[in-house]
């Protein structure tokens, strides 16, 4: 299918908006890196000190959707026929890693201080307090933003980004919580048992993203998006379906390269079709799919129909010399 400028122009806006959020992420996770970690060393907090290592994966990750929103708008190529966007998968991964070598080097540091017996000394709680409550509250608009332009344009680098900062948010409550407690009643252990707390919870997060990427690499099928493609192909079946109308299909494969969606499969038609017409219906079918799908490419592969039962041609009942008349509808 030809691309129009229109649909060009909306890909260039669409990688505009996404380098934009992008590189906003990156700038405002660096500034609340400097806030979260001025906080840490003003209070001595464990909890904080969790909270702000975690932001530095936020900083790192950052800068990798820059370069991966980057490749991924490239066209294909020679190289790449199948284009670049499964450097998003990439992305999340590495987003993942990052978070899980977070926690491990924060219940790192809980381990080393309660095999040490090194004594906790918190202070300054009200500037720790003030600096988390403007950390939690930017984290917490930038990620809903992130997440909602990356589920709206499909974007996974962004969407992991925002799901992210919106768990950061989360933490940022957790580690608040655990501040004004200590600030309260002296407990100094709540301290470290929410600096754990979140060290536990961004572990689960990096699994999960990183079970997401492998799902992505692996060519994973979301059975959803089967149930949508069968609905599709299962509405032209049979002689009282929508046209185009076609005998069966087979052999539905689909797989994403980050936003992408590529499908395949295998229609059967009258025999006594010529190939202007089975390639007229699969390209319509090929059609209808794409645009159901998103950024997709649909490709049909035409056979002809040998079941006798078949009620859309009786199974090659027709002399083939009859299917030649151009004047047959499809």
């Amino acid at each position: 299918m030809a691309i129009t400028d229109g649909t060009v122009g909306q890909k260039a806006y669409l990688r505009r908006s996404e380098l934009h959020w992008a590189w906003v992420s990156l700038v405002v996770g660096s500034a609340l890196l400097v806030i979260k970690f001025a906080a840490y060393f003003m209070t001595g907090s464990q909890a904080i000190f969790s909270d702000a290592l975690e932001n530095v994966t936020n900083v790192m990750t950052a800068g990798f959707a820059v370069y991966s929103i980057r490749l991924a708008h490239r066209p294909a190529d020679a190289e790449h026929p199948y284009g670049h966007g499964k450097i998003e998968f990439f992305s999340a991964g590495f987003e993942g890693s990052m978070v899980l070598l977070a926690s491990a080097v924060i219940a790192g540091k809980i381990a080393l201080s309660w095999l040490t017996h090194e004594q906790l000394v918190i202070q300054r709680l009200d500037i720790g307090l003030a600096l988390m409550s403007v950390a939690l509250l930017v984290n917490g608009a930038l990620g809903l933003s992130l997440w909602f332009r990356g589920r709206k344009n499909k974007a996974l680098t962004l969407e992991a980004g925002g799901i992210h900062l919106m768990v950061d948010a989360l933490d940022s409550v957790a580690v608040l919580a655990a501040i004004a407690i200590v600030r309260l009643t002296g407990w100094r252990w709540v301290d470290t048992a929410g600096a754990l707390a979140v060290a536990v919870y961004i572990a689960i997060l990096g699994l999960r993203l990183l079970k997401r990427s492998a799902a992505g690499l692996m060519d994973e099928q979301d059975p959803n998006e089967r149930r949508q493609l069968q609905q599709i192909l299962d509405s032209h079946l049979g002689p009282a379906a929508k046209e185009p109308r076609i005998c069966s299909y087979h052999k539905l494969r689909f797989r994403h390269s980050g936003r992408n969606c590529w499908v395949d499969f295998h229609v059967m038609v009258p025999k006594w079709w010529n190939i202007e017409q089975g390639h007229r219906v699969a390209s319509a079918i090929e059609h209808e799919i794409e645009l159901a799908m998103g950024e997709a490419n649909a490709t049909a592969h035409v056979e002809p129909c040998e079941d006798p039962q078949c009620a859309q041609c009786g199974g090659g009942e027709k002399e083939s010399g009859r299917g030649t008349d151009e004047t047959a509808r499809v």
